[in-house]
């Protein structure tokens, strides 16, 4: 992304990014992993040299430990929409951070600019 060097721009494009920002959906701070596992049932193929059983977990940080929370297979494509949400707003929130910290550095350069210094 370029930052232009005038505050008005940056102010322009920091509005249009929080314009954006609103949640409308939850969104999800993990990842999803899939893996494949053997079920409690003993007539089941699985136990008898057949395919495994696909699951998904979500695993994400609680403090410095890893947690992992099962994923319901009817839940599967609510909690992918949950993940995208996350990144677009990861994103979305990165790029406000550059363009804020572009409008403190700007503002010395811009004012002196108005009192007629250079």
């Amino acid at each position: 992304m370029r930052i232009p060097k005038h505050p008005t721009l940056i102010r322009r494009m920091l509005d249009a990014r929080l314009k954006r920002l609103p949640a409308a959906s939850p969104m999800l701070a993990a990842t999803l992993v899939t893996f494949a596992h053997r079920c409690g049932r003993p007539a089941c193929r699985c136990h008898h040299g057949g395919p495994l059983h696909p699951s998904q977990q979500l695993t994400f940080k609680v403090g410095s430990k890893t947690r992992t929370v099962y994923v319901p297979k009817d839940l599967l494509p609510d909690v992918r929409q949950w993940l995208a949400a996350y990144r677009r707003h990861k994103t979305l929130l990165q790029e406000i951070h550059q363009l804020s910290l572009a409008l403190v550095r700007t503002h010395v350069t811009h004012r002196r600019r108005q009192a007629g210094r250079r």
